[in-house]
Formats: C-alpha cells, sequence, structure tokens
C-alpha cells in the first residue's frame, strides 16, 4: 500500500509518496505566493494551497496504481488562523505564524488576562505567532469579518477539510492555538470567553495517527483516487517532522535548522517551566512535548550568506572555520533577526555582533552567525534540563543539518551527540507514517518510527571543545540581558 504525507509549508507544499516499508516512492513540491500587505505582515490564500495540494497530488500519484493509496495525512505550518463563513467561504486571507501584527493582542492577554491565568487555561503564555491573539485582532480591528466567523480552523486542517468534510484538527496543532486545555486535550472554555468565540465554531479533536475521514466523492474522482483513500488528521510540522526522525517517546530530542529553528524533547507526562519560556504541547504520539521555537535560524546563514556576503559559496565559506577554532571566537552574535520567541518571548530582540576587533576576520564573523544560533538553541536546552530531563543525544533534521560544520558546533555546544538520520524529509515523512498508523500498516507510532527511521551517522562531542564551548555560552548567555532594554529604543 501507499501512504502520502502533505508537509503545507510556508513557501510551498511538499508532498511524499511512501511504501508500507517506509521507501519513499516520489516527492513533488508546488509552491504558492506569499503576501506581505503591510510591514510585519504575513497572509497567504487558503485557495492558493487547495489548488497546490490539488496539482502537487495528481503529479504526486501518476505513473504510480492509484488503486493501492491508503491514506493521507498532514504536517502543516502552525498557528495560522483561517476562517470560513456559513458557506464555506474563505472570509479573509490567513494570517500566518511569523505575521507580527498581534503585539497589542498579546500584550493584552499576557498582562491583562494575565500569564499564570493563560498558563492554567492553556499550559502555555501568550506568543505573538499563537493563534488567540489572531482572533482578537480580527475582532478588534475586521469586526464585520469577526461576525461572519462560522469555522476556525488551522492551515492543515482547511486541506483535511477540502479533502475529507470533516471539520477537524489534532492535538498538536491545536496545541499552538492558545484556545486548547493542552493538558487535558480539549477546548479551553475560559479562553473561547476570552476570544468572544463559541465552541461550535472550533473543530473535532483527534489524536494525529486518527482517521477524520474519508475522500470526499468528488474529490476522489478529480484526483483518480480511491473513494477509500483514509483521510488522517496529521499534526503540526514541528511535531510531524519529530515522528518523522522517531523523536517519540520519553526524552527523545530533535533539533530542526529550518528557516526557524526548533528543539523539540518528547516526554510521556505533561510538563511546564516556570517562565513558560518552553511550549508546553500534545504531541502526535499521543503523549506530550516541549518545544524551544526560535524565529531565525538556517535564515540566519542564508541572510548573512546571500545578504551580506553576497555569495552562495556555503561550503567555500564555512571550510575556513577550521576545527581549531571551534570555542576560541571572540565575536558573538544574538540571531534575532526577526526578534524572537523561546525562551525571551520578545519581537523587539534584533540581530546583534559584539565583540570584534581590528583583527576579526570574514570567517570569524561567519563562526560567530552559526554559533550563535547554536547557543541559542541551548537556552531552550538550558530549561528543559532545569525540568529534570536528561537528554543525551538528539536527532537533527532541515537545510542547516546538511552542514558537518554547524553538526559539530551543536554536537559540541550541547554537548550530546547528534544522530543523522537516513530520510531528511521531516514533516511530509511523519504525516505519511501517520497515515500508515490510522491504516493499521503499524500498531502504533512508536512502532513505526521503531522500524522506519535509520539513524546512519552520528557526531560525537569532543571533550576539550565542548569545554571551551562551555565558556563560551555562559558569555553569549550575557549579551542578551544586558542589551535588551536598547530593542525598543532603536526600532
Amino acid at each position: 500500500m501507499y501512504y502520502i504525507g502533505v508537509d503545507l509549508g510556508t513557501s510551498a507544499v511538499k508532498l511524499l509518496l511512501m511504501e508500507g516499508n517506509g521507501k519513499i516512492a516520489n516527492v513533488v513540491s508546488k509552491e504558492y505566493p506569499l503576501y506581505f500587505p503591510h510591514p510585519g505582515w504575513s497572509e497567504q490564500k487558503p485557495e492558493d494551497w487547495w489548488e497546490a495540494v490539488k496539482t502537487g497530488l495528481k503529479e504526486l500519484t501518476e505513473g504510480f496504481d492509484k488503486s493501492q493509496v491508503a491514506g493521507i495525512s498532514f504536517g502543516g505550518q502552525m498557528h495560522g488562523l483561517v476562517i470560513l463563513d456559513k458557506d464555506d467561504n474563505v472570509i479573509r486571507p490567513a494570517i500566518l505564524w511569523n505575521d507580527g501584527r498581534t503585539q497589542e493582542a498579546t500584550d493584552y492577554l499576557n498582562n491583562e488576562i494575565g500569564k499564570s491565568k493563560l498558563s492554567e487555561c492553556t499550559g502555555n503564555i501568550a506568543f505573538t505567532g499563537f493563534t488567540a491573539p489572531k482572533i482578537l485582532w480580527v475582532k478588534n480591528k475586521e469586526p464585520e469579518n469577526f461576525a461572519r466567523i462560522e469555522k476556525i480552523m488551522l492551515p492543515k486542517d482547511y486541506i483535511a477539510y477540502k479533502l475529507s468534510g470533516s471539520f477537524c484538527t489534532d492535538v498538536s496543532d491545536a496545541s499552538g492555538m492558545l484556545v486548547f486545555d493542552v493538558k487535558n486535550k480539549c477546548w479551553s472554555k475560559e479562553m473561547l470567553d476570552i476570544c468572544g468565540i463559541r465552541e461550535e465554531q472550533m473543530a473535532k479533536i483527534y489524536e494525529s495517527y486518527e482517521t477524520v475521514g474519508n475522500l470526499k466523492v468528488d474529490v476522489a474522482a478529480e484526483l483518480g483516487l480511491p473513494e477509500t483513500v483514509k483521510v488522517v488528521a496529521g499534526a503540526g510540522d514541528n511535531a510531524a517532522a519529530a515522528v518523522g526522525t522517531g523523536t517519540v517517546g520519553d526524552a527523545m530530542c530533535n533539533i530542526s535548522l529550518g528557516t526557524s529553528g526548533t528543539i523539540f524533547i518528547s516526554s510521556k507526562e505533561f510538563g511546564v517551566d516556570k517562565n513558560n519560556a518552553l511550549h508546553a504541547f500534545a504531541h502526535a504520539d499521543g503523549k506530550y512535548h516541549l518545544m524551544g521555537c526560535m524565529l531565525s535560524a538556517a535564515s540566519c546563514n542564508k541572510w548573512w550568506m546571500e545578504e551580506i556576503m553576497q555569495t552562495k559559496e556555503f561550503a567555500a565559506e564555512q571550510a575556513a572555520i577550521t576545527e581549531d577554532m571551534l570555542g576560541t571566537n571572540h565575536v558573538y552574535f544574538l540571531p534575532y533577526l526577526m526578534g524572537e520567541r523561546s525562551p525571551h518571548n520578545d519581537a523587539n530582540a534584533r540581530g546583534t555582533f559584539i565583540g570584534m576587533t581590528m583583527d576579526t576576520s570574514r570567517a570569524d564573523m561567519y563562526q560567530a552567525v552559526l554559533e550563535g544560533v547554536a547557543f541559542a538553541i541551548r537556552d531552550s536546552f538550558e530549561i528543559a534540563k532545569s525540568l529534570g530531563i536528561d537528554i543525551k543525544r538528539s536527532k537533527i533534521c532541515g537545510g542547516g543539518a546538511k552542514s558537518p560544520l554547524w553538526k559539530k558546533m551543536i554536537a559540541n555546544i550541547l554537548n550530546i551527540e547528534i544522530d543523522v538520520i537516513e530520510s531528511e524529509e521531516g514533516p511530509g515523512y511523519g504525516g505519511a507514517m501517520l497515515a500508515a498508523v490510522a491504516c493499521g500498516e503499524y500498531a502504533s507510532v512508536e512502532e513505526a518510527a521503531e522500524k522506519l527511521v535509520k539513524v546512519i551517522d552520528t557526531v560525537k562531542p569532543d571533550a576539550e571543545i565542548a569545554a571551551r564551548y562551555e565558556e563560551r555560552y555562559r558569555q553569549f548567555a550575557q549579551v542578551y540581558p544586558t542589551v535588551k532594554e536598547l530593542f525598543p529604543k532603536i526600532q
């Protein structure tokens, strides 16, 4: 049988066709526009996603026995607000995860409703990217649109709705809305009241590996797929990527170096750190996870190379950073090019270099950029350790994980072993695995991960380099608290 994973990203949808034994049979990618109607705003049209998914599904299955397609599931960009009216028309473009217009609503939630109240109701506090502040923004700024809302959904759930007619979401994606009681896996009535919305406007909640319906008759006919194809709830992109890297069970870790960066720690038990610096979300395996999310990771690398150095020769530039330089750099970089989420929750934070002297080289500056991202990941790693979570190793994925140098830095800065896996498809592969579980190919998400995810290399820390980085990290950790009061003044 075949299983399809749909990775609905910010720049494109990536569709993956997987055989039951985990072999990837085909991968197709379809781009769609991203709109910035005002500075700091970020939107997409859900209709564009749907057209890209339909076109991509036809291309993905071309030349394969379509009768053998058993299930479709998802990994999707989180937090985006999709609103439909009573006739199922999209009311306005989706407000995305990286949209910054909600600072006023975020401040209202954190300061007037109160962080302790939010944490009590949902396990989390408000971040500008979360969905609840977006709902409040529409309520306050576009009341005529707010009055028309019949259904509130997340990006991947719009695709599931179009495929199956099921108004659904999953526990991992719902966790990032700030209207979901994560511990008890239900909508928080208090948060719905605070946002001025009703429970019937919210989707039915499923575990990520549960079937929500089958392909609609007309959709199946259009795509040339059987009506028996199961549509499976799926997960938010980070939880789906975690499934795709085998980060399931207890105290497992995955680091993702994509446009944004995450450190994802799976846990059997629900837990919250005292400052809510990490997101406490439900996981796609039926349990829970903690996640630190930084807004700029591999994008810092891209910015430095393409915008500042005006080159795309990444490997050549990194070759100048030799092993003896690791842990000896006196230049530090705060990687907050778009503000920061975890652990600082500071939309005003900005990218910052400090420590340059007359003998600072081009390689020193580039090294500082790569190390700055790794140090920022360690900030969240330290919070997880403070909760008593003992992490000895981590998987790694994302575009940045292709760099041997960056992997070596992360292994030594965190002083843990970094496992490289065979498949780099992340959310799409995780989505296909969830579909396989729902269709009975595997008894559980854990079994699928155990049988399908293969480690092909391990980067181990060097005791001497790790010791040097320990001192450097202590210095890095002092920079943000020292300069954070400046950021609002230089906007």
